[in-house]
C-alpha cells in the first residue's frame, strides 16, 4: 500500500473536505441567493468569450434576464464550440482554458465530449467532498480501512485531440485535483495501474485479487451494481488461483500481461500465506466472511437500476447500501447524506433550473423553469444546468421527484431520462413508463429476472419488440414466456401511442427471447465494442437499437 496508509489517508481526507461541507451547510439556509451569486459569478468571468458576447453576458444583471437572454441548450448546440476547442482555440465557451474532454457515457445518444476547466473540476470537488465528509461523519467506522473505487479499464488507451488536448481523465481520482488524489490512492483496495490491463477477463482476475489481500475493506463504490456483480461472478472458478497468488505473492492473469505492467502490480503483492489460510475455509460465496469488515456499497439504486441493485442486496445482507445520487458527466447535481430521503441537491456546485414535467410521459409541462428554492415536494421536473465548464442552461434530460427538503434545498430520487425514448413509428415508449410495467409484470409472475431488456426488432425479424429475458434456472417455464407475451402485449398497449401503432399494423405482437446463462455480459460486450467505458454503461431496461439478437445466446427449451 503507498502514501501514507489508509486510516490517516481517510482521516486527513475528511479533514480537507470539512471546509467544502460547511460552506455547502450555511447555503441550504438561503439556497436562493448562493445559486444567484453563482450565476452571476458565471456570467462576469465568462462576458468576453464567444458565447459571452453571442447572448451578451455583460448586461445581464438578474437571473430573470439571464432565462429571457439565454436559450435553454442540448449538446448539439456546442458541437461547433467543442470542434473549435479541439482544435485549439480559446475563449469559446469560457475564459478558463480547457484542461481536457471527458467522455460521457453515452447511454442514450453517441459519445459526446465534454469540456472540463478548472472551475467545473473544482464544483465536483466541492460535491464530492461533501458526500465524502457525511459519509465519515455518519461512520467513523468505514475511515479504518482502505476503499475499493471502481477504476474503469482504459482498452484504448490514452487519445488527444489535433492540438494535444487529452480526451478523458487518466485515472478517475484526478477529479478530486492533486492533494486529493494523494489521499484517495493511499487508501485504495486497488492499486490504479489495474486499469491499464486491457483485457476485460485478466482486468477482473487481478481486481478480485487485490481485493481478496484486503480482509479490512470497509468501501465498495461503483457506478453500476451490474459492473460488481459481474466482477464477482468468475470468483469460484477462479478462487484456488487466486488463493495461491496470495499465498506466494504472484500473479498468474488469464491471459498475460505487459512485463512492465506485470512487474508494477506484483511489487504490490507481498506473499501473504496467513490471508491465503484464511481465506481457503471461506466458501468463495460467503462475501461476509471474505470481508468482515465491509460497511458500505454505493452504487446507482434508482431507475432502470433499481432491480440489479436489489439482486446485489441478496448478496450482501448485512452490508449498507446507499445510492450514488445524481453525477452527470457534465455535472454534479446531487448527493446522499445520511438521515436525509433521497439525495440533497449540490447547490453550491453549479446554478441549478428546473423544468415541471409530467410523471407518467416526461413532457414537459412549462418552459418557464423554477429555480432551486422554488420546488415542490412531490412533484417531477427535468435538470437543467449551468457549469463552469461552459455550458450554460444545458437540459441534462435527467428526470428527478422532490422527495424531501434538507432546510431550503430539495433532495431528488433519480427517476429516468427524458430523451430516452425508442421511437421507430411514432410509438414514442419511454424507458420510466417500460421500467413500471415490466416490474409490475415480474410481480404478478413471481420473477425476478437476471436480466431483462425490451428492444426493437428491424425490419428483416419484423417490426415489433422483444424482451431480452435471462432468469433464474428454477422459473424458467415454457408457460410464463406464452404468458409473459400475452401480458407484455396487454401493458405495452397502455401506452396510446404504442396501441395506435399496433392498431394500424405497424408493429407487430412482442415477443420473448430466452437468454442463456451470461446476458449482462453479452450486454457490456456489445456496448464496449460501441466505444463505452466498461464502469459507466448503464443497467439496461429500453434500448433503442435493433439487431440484439444477434448478441445473445438463446437458453435452450424448459425441460
Amino acid at each position: 500500500m503507498r502514501g501514507v496508509g489508509p486510516r490517516l489517508a481517510n482521516n486527513l481526507w475528511q479533514a480537507t473536505c470539512l471546509p467544502a461541507w460547511h460552506q455547502f451547510v450555511r447555503a441550504t439556509t438561503d439556497v436562493a441567493e448562493v445559486q444567484c451569486k453563482l450565476l452571476m459569478s458565471y456570467l462576469e468571468k465568462n462576458r468576453d468569450t464567444d458565447y459571452g458576447s453571442r447572448f451578451e453576458f455583460a448586461s445581464i444583471t438578474s437571473v430573470d434576464a439571464y432565462q429571457r437572454s439565454v436559450p435553454l441548450t442540448t449538446y448539439d448546440n456546442y458541437t461547433k464550440a467543442i470542434e473549435a476547442i479541439s482544435q485549439g482555440r480559446q475563449r469559446v465557451l469560457t475564459a478558463s482554458p480547457v484542461l481536457m474532454l471527458e467522455i460521457s457515457s453515452g447511454s442514450t445518444a453517441a459519445s459526446k465530449l465534454i469540456p472540463y476547466t478548472v472551475q467545473l473540476r473544482s464544483e465536483f470537488q466541492r460535491g464530492i467532498a461533501c458526500w465524502i465528509y457525511s459519509l465519515f461523519r455518519h461512520d467513523p467506522h468505514l475511515k479504518r480501512g482502505p476503499a475499493y473505487w471502481s477504476i474503469t479499464p482504459l482498452t484504448d488507451g490514452r487519445r488527444f485531440t489535433s492540438s494535444g488536448i487529452p480526451i478523458g481523465f487518466e485515472e478517475d481520482s484526478a477529479y478530486l485535483g492533486s492533494l486529493g488524489k494523494y489521499l484517495v490512492d493511499s487508501a485504495l483496495a486497488v492499486p490504479n495501474e489495474v486499469k491499464y490491463i486491457p483485457d476485460v477477463t485478466s482486468f477482473r482476475y487481478v481486481t478480485l485479487l487485490f481485493l481478496l489481500c484486503q480482509p479490512d475493506l470497509r468501501i465498495i463504490s461503483v457506478w453500476n451494481p451490474t459492473f460488481l456483480s459481474l466482477l464477482l461472478a468468475p470468483l469460484s472458478e477462479w478462487w484456488e488461483a487466486l488463493i495461491g497468488d496470495i499465498a506466494h505473492g504472484t500473479l498468474t492473469s488469464p491471459s498475460g500481461l505487459d512485463s512492465c505492467l506485470h512487474q508494477t502490480l506484483l511489487h504490490q503483492l507481498p506473499p501473504d500465506p496467513q490471508r491465503a489460510k484464511a481465506l481457503a475455509v471461506i466458501q468463495p460465496s460467503n462475501y461476509q466472511a471474505i470481508w468482515p469488515g465491509l460497511r458500505l456499497i454505493s452504487c446507482w439504486m434508482d431507475g432502470p437500476a433499481a432491480r440489479y441493485a436489489q439482486t446485489l442486496k441478496a448478496q450482501f445482507p448485512n452490508v449498507q447500501f446507499q445510492g450514488k445520487g445524481l453525477i452527470a458527466t457534465e455535472a454534479f447535481v446531487s448527493f446522499p447524506v445520511a438521515g436525509v430521503t433521497g439525495a440533497v441537491l449540490a447547490v453550491t456546485a453549479h446554478f441549478l433550473e428546473f423544468l415541471p414535467v409530467n410523471s407518467q410521459t416526461y413532457e414537459v409541462l412549462s418552459e418557464q423553469p423554477k429555480l432551486a428554492h422554488e420546488l415542490d415536494r412531490g412533484q417531477t421536473y427535468a435538470v437543467v444546468v449551468t457549469t463552469g465548464g461552459g455550458f450554460y442552461r444545458y437540459q441534462l434530460q435527467d428526470i428527478v421527484e422532490v422527495v424531501d427538503y434538507m432546510e431550503q434545498a430539495p433532495c431528488l430520487r433519480f427517476l429516468g431520462k427524458a430523451d430516452h425514448v425508442s421511437d421507430w413509428f411514432g410509438e414514442k415508449l419511454n424507458e420510466h413508463f417500460v421500467v413500471r410495467i415490466l416490474h409490475d409484470i415480474f410481480d404478478q409472475h413471481g420473477l425476478s429476472p437476471v436480466f431483462a431488456m425490451l428492444a426493437p426488432d428491424d425490419a428483416a425479424r419484423g417490426f415489433r419488440y422483444t424482451l431480452y429475458l435471462e432468469l433464474p434456472p428454477d422459473q424458467q417455464c415454457t408457460q410464463v414466456l406464452t404468458d409473459l407475451c400475452a401480458d407484455l402485449d396487454q401493458n405495452l398497449r397502455r401506452s396510446f401511442h404504442y396501441n395506435y401503432c399496433r392498431k394500424l399494423g405497424q408493429l407487430g405482437h412482442p415477443k420473448v427471447f430466452p437468454v442463456a446463462k451470461g446476458a449482462m455480459e453479452a450486454y457490456l460486450k456489445a456496448r464496449r465494442s460501441r466505444g463505452q467505458r466498461l464502469g459507466n454503461i448503464k443497467a439496461p431496461t429500453l434500448d433503442k437499437a435493433t439487431g440484439w439478437e444477434d448478441y445473445f445466446v438463446r437458453a435452450p427449451d424448459p425441460q
